[in-house]
């Protein structure tokens, strides 16, 4: 019987040089589902697919917390939710640990204006100071700062925040105790406590400006640069007359007020002398300003007080006499002898 034939597939050369060599893999890549299809992979500095780089934590950290000291973000606006969006793109998913980080550390605080949500970034020594504060006791504080230098009613604190009086009451406590906000009394309300940031100066809507002392009206203290007035009048220039910008740098050189008072409130004392009919204007000088001198004699004199012509924000109200005169606000009335 003659040998069966050779199996044309199966190698039969053995010699050395073929011994152990590897056949070669033409036109696929591992991992590959279809022969020429080369596989993706991730590059080592971190791009995928679409080359965008994927989050670095301290990277994606420190080009958030630069975007707040950029011209546009650094007056204390804020920075809106849309601008990050619009920043990051698709690396905004990857915002989350950062902001929940530096919102737990103090760092951050969001509000909202209209529909749109507004971060903030608080200094290191701001943040310091809420070291330990909860959510609630932020939020407090968050409704007081929206409330800038007028300040807020309790009552309005709570109906915002929606907290009990009980609870609310122990927050004010924790954050008067660090600094951070302050109660103040208005004058028009003084049974009523508002709160403000610690920092801040009250309005004068709220305290009554220079002329209350400790939210009362201080009589004495006007009296005395009522009288300062009346002595510059009937000196300086020899009498002849003085304007209120030479009146006003005469107290500032004298130094007769304990706070700095503006042109407006100079004004207002001159004006509580003209109605009580101590000055009156004489003439105008050649810039135009009005001149003062001290009254004529008269022989009546009106027998309400220079302080009950004025309403509590300070400026004047008509007067209606007995005999059906009125005398209108900032108008002149005296009468000759």
């Amino acid at each position: 019987m003659p040998p069966p034939p050779a199996n044309p597939r199966k190698r039969t050369d053995r010699s050395p040089s073929n011994v152990g060599a590897k056949r070669p893999r033409v036109g696929v890549s591992v991992g590959t589902s279809r022969p020429g299809q080369a596989r993706v992979k991730t590059d080592p500095d971190g791009k995928g697919r679409s080359g965008a780089s994927k989050a670095d934590p301290s990277s994606l950290r420190s080009e958030f917390i630069q975007i707040f000291t950029e011209p546009a973000h650094a007056n204390g606006n804020g920075v809106s939710n849309g601008v990050l969006k619009s920043r990051f793109r698709d690396r905004y998913v990857n915002l989350a640990p950062v902001i929940n980080e530096l919102t737990r550390n103090g760092r951050l605080s969001m509000s909202k204006v209209g529909d749109e949500l507004m971060y903030n970034l608080v200094s290191d020594e701001m943040a310091a100071k809420f070291v330990g504060l909860d959510v609630s006791a932020r939020m407090v504080y968050q409704v007081i700062e929206k409330s800038g230098n007028m300040g807020i009613w309790t009552k309005d604190i709570r109906m915002r925040t929606n907290f009990q009086t009980q609870a609310l009451n122990k927050i004010f406590k924790a954050l008067e105790s660090r600094r951070l906000i302050k109660p103040v009394k208005a004058v028009t309300a003084k049974q009523q406590k508002r709160y403000m940031l610690y920092d801040l100066v009250p309005a004068k809507e709220i305290t009554g400006g220079p002329w209350y002392t400790e939210s009362e009206f201080d009589h004495e203290f006007i009296g005395e640069l009522r009288t300062f007035i009346m002595h510059c009048v009937r000196r300086l220039n020899g009498g002849k007359g003085v304007t209120l910008s030479d009146i006003a740098e005469k107290m500032k050189q004298a130094n007769v007020s304990r706070v700095a008072l503006n042109l407006e409130e100079v004004q207002q004392l001159m004006q509580t002398l003209a109605f009580d009919y101590m000055i009156e204007q004489s003439s105008i000088n050649k810039n135009g300003e009005a001149m003062f001198v001290s009254a004529r004699k008269v022989t009546t004199m009106c027998d309400f007080k220079w302080w009950e012509v004025l309403c509590p924000d300070f400026y004047f109200r008509d007067i209606k006499f007995e005999d059906g005169v009125t005398l209108a606000a900032h108008e002149p009335h005296h009468h000759t002898a």
